[in-house]
């Protein structure tokens, strides 16, 4: 599993930062899975998330873990696939996001992270960078 995957698992709810325009847009998630050595997130295309990740790909996330000693921030670039194999294998990993989606049902996206890079800290140690 790879580290961006890994804390966003750990944390269970994550926030995502995005631009919109000039102005700063932060929504929480809790989807993730992991295939094929990618990070991935999922969303709903009539969603303005999904328009603001089309016009900038470049995003934020952060969350804290271990009961809140820790938190990280991460910083990459959201990449959608539109294959019918990265939806089903993200439905496959999170089968509670069945109750929403099908694989084809047109407004189920995924999208992977790419140029991750980040810090985890605490209160109680120096940081760690990846």
């Amino acid at each position: 599993m790879n580290k961006a995957t890994e804390l966003l698992s750990k944390a269970g709810t994550f926030y995502i930062a995005t631009a919109d325009g000039d102005q700063p847009r932060v929504r929480p998630f809790g989807a993730v899975a992991e295939f094929g050595g990618k990070t991935y997130i999922c969303m709903n295309n009539t969603k303005k998330v999904f328009k603001q990740l089309i016009a900038n790909p470049k995003i934020e996330i952060t969350a804290t873990f271990d009961g809140g000693g820790k938190w990280f921030r991460l910083q990459a670039v959201a990449n959608r696939d539109d294959t019918l194999e990265a939806r089903t294998k993200m439905l496959e990993q999170v089968p509670t996001l069945g109750g929403m989606y099908k694989p084809d049902d047109g407004i189920y996206e995924v999208f992977y992270l790419t140029d991750v890079s980040g810090t985890v800290e605490s209160f109680a140690g120096a940081p760690e960078t990846f």
